[in-house]
């Protein structure tokens, strides 16, 4: 194997890696926030970490921490419920990369389930040192799956690998 060969093959081994730990860190969010870790979900954020959710804006991990630890979410888990994220699209440039997946919000309902929401979510992530899996979420936007051209800009912006501007979508 040539030089030139070797290079380009540890590029991709690389790029498999770097997206292959977004992709774990992305479906460790449900589990996470299922089981109230609160301090666990936060620290898939970088410190100065963006969650904007509808009408809920958290920025950095406290907030973060406190939406798992607050009673409207307390009274999912505790009734029960599944956060699930479905698998993302990811495209990896250097040090950022964006990420993309649908979720559902099942809820406990009699013996069974109901869907309570599906969502767009939209991840820019950054390399981290020290972070497990090397990435940590910068900012992750949310929106329901209900037909407006914000949520379905989102998975658009996400499958193209954009990057959107810092600033909440809403006016």
């Amino acid at each position: 194997m040539t030089e030139p060969q070797l290079a380009d093959l540890q590029r991709r081994l690389q790029r498999i890696e770097d997206e292959r730990a977004i992709e774990r860190l992305i479906a460790s969010y449900g589990p996470l926030v299922d089981a109230g870790d609160a301090e666990s979900t936060a620290a898939l954020w970088c410190e100065d970490g963006v969650y904007d959710v509808e009408d809920w804006l958290m920025n950095g991990r406290e907030e973060i921490a406190a939406m798992v630890r607050s009673p409207g979410h307390q009274g999912l888990i505790t009734h029960g419920c599944t956060h699930f994220l479905g698998p993302a699209v990811v495209t990896v440039t250097g040090d950022e990369a964006i990420a993309v997946c649908e979720s559902t919000l099942l809820v406990k309902q009699g013996s069974g389930f109901r869907v309570a929401r599906g969502g767009a979510n939209y991840f820019h992530l950054s390399r981290v040192a020290g972070a497990p899996g090397g990435w940590q979420i910068r900012r992750r936007i949310t929106r329901l799956l209900d037909g407006t051209a914000e949520s379905r800009a989102l998975l658009s912006d996400g499958i193209a690998g954009r990057i959107r501007p810092d600033r909440p979508l809403r006016g």
